[in-house]
């Protein structure tokens, strides 16, 4: 009984919010009402991980197993949310060696990821493409093009040029209406897949006004859209400031990048908004206590922002601390997995816009030629391991009290579909 007064005064912040509770028909999806994602009814909230190697490594049979210790490693601390890619495009063991043609051997590898995240109970973000030339990306695209009579001046054509964005269509369509060979389940049916992400941090410096990528995810997300009702859409992005907030781009870490956070995530068919946050990086040569003060500022506008401008929910995709850094600790690790998930944690009890999030990365034993500062092994983590464990009981324990009250403090039935 001691709770029920919370769990009153959370649903009744909800309800004013426009936050409209309904028992859905128990398809699995992960849909959203106002702020919140929600599942079936009741609210549902992310803690996870990255895992950007899964497909590579389930490619090859025998090492499958890797990403099996990885998911089940993942399920004992709570975990319910890997974040993925679905590209590898050209280059070392390719999923896409050319455009729309495909290695059947990686696209395996892909179904067997989505089996594997069935059976533990995480869900998947995946990822479409990359910025960046490692997996291809958007290089990759323009140099396709240029091999085809394209002449293009800039990896930022991919944004612009028709016969790119017809080769990006086409990779997409495939991934979402791909027969996954393990469960006999279209990807686009599969509600184990809980969205797709349009690309890994999309930048277009040579636009820094941010309108190539303002119209380049209004395209997308309508395609997306017209192919697949059943799965959010989230654009990727790292959460810098631009025209549309002037007064906060002078939170962003010195980049300018031709995005903006809020202009961007209003775009109709981006169901959430996502953040990353790296200090370490972004503030490198900073102390400890500039960087974990950064984080904060930067997280805490971007929940209020979702809650108050965008009304989506937010969903910080990466964040980490590289063992690499100078002076590095796990203590401070910790603390800053600890800030993060205070904040996360702080607004989600009072029924705000923050809706969980993903640590960079998550890898298992045996796996050293993928380390990069930011890997965390929990078998061999525990002091942070029991840090994520925690974060998940938490939030755990704010579903239970929803699902268990529903009944009691139902709201009336206003079917509202995907998107916005």
């Amino acid at each position: 009984m001691r709770h029920l007064g919370w769990v009153l005064c959370l649903v009744l912040l909800i309800q004013q919010q426009d936050f409209q509770i309904q028992v859905e028909a128990g398809d699995g999806f992960i849909r959203t009402r106002g702020v919140h994602f929600i599942m079936n009814g009741t609210p549902y909230y992310a803690n996870g991980f990255n895992a950007y190697w899964l497909m590579y490594m389930a490619s090859d049979p025998s090492q499958r197993a890797k990403v099996s210790t990885a998911f089940r490693e993942a399920s004992s601390c709570g975990l319910t949310v890997a974040r993925t890619w679905a590209f590898s495009d050209g280059g070392y063991r390719p999923l896409q060696y050319s455009p729309g043609f495909y290695n059947q051997q990686m696209f395996k590898g892909l179904d067997f990821v989505v089996a594997e995240a069935r059976r533990y109970g995480i869900r998947l973000i995946l990822s479409l493409v990359n910025n960046y030339e490692i997996f291809g990306g958007k290089k990759q695209y323009v140099n396709w093009a240029r091999s085809r009579g394209q002449y293009l001046s800039s990896e930022d054509d991919f944004f612009r040029n028709p016969v790119v964005k017809g080769f990006y269509k086409n990779h997409v369509k495939t991934v979402i209406n791909r027969y996954n060979k393990f469960t006999g389940v279209v990807y686009k049916n599969d509600p184990t897949i809980m969205a797709w992400e349009l690309m890994n941090e999309p930048r277009c410096t040579s636009d820094p006004s941010g309108r190539t990528i303002q119209a380049w995810i209004t395209e997308m997300a309508s395609f997306v859209k017209s192919i697949d009702g059943n799965h959010l859409l989230e654009a990727g992005l790292e959460g810098f400031y631009g025209q549309t907030t002037p007064w906060r781009k002078r939170l962003n870490p010195g980049y300018n990048i031709g995005t903006d956070f809020i202009a961007n995530n209003r775009i109709r068919g981006i169901d959430f908004a996502t953040v990353h946050s790296y200090p370490d990086q972004w503030l490198a040569g900073s102390n400890e206590q500039n960087q974990l003060s950064f984080s904060n500022n930067w997280l805490g506008a971007h929940i209020q922002d979702a809650q108050n401008i965008l009304r989506k929910p937010v969903l910080l995709t990466e964040f980490g601390k590289s063992w690499k850094d100078p002076g590095f600790s796990t203590y401070q690790r910790d603390q800053l997995f600890k800030a993060v998930y205070y904040q996360i944690y702080s607004s989600a009890k009072r029924g705000g816009a923050a809706a969980g999030g993903l640590f960079w990365q998550l890898l298992t034993e045996g796996m050293d030629s993928f380390r990069d500062g930011y890997d965390i092994v929990l078998s061999q983590s525990p002091s942070t391991a029991n840090v994520i464990a925690q974060q998940s009981r938490k939030l755990d324990q704010i579903r239970r009290m929803f699902a268990r009250n529903m009944e009691r403090w139902k709201i009336p039935n206003r079917s509202k579909g995907i998107g916005n």
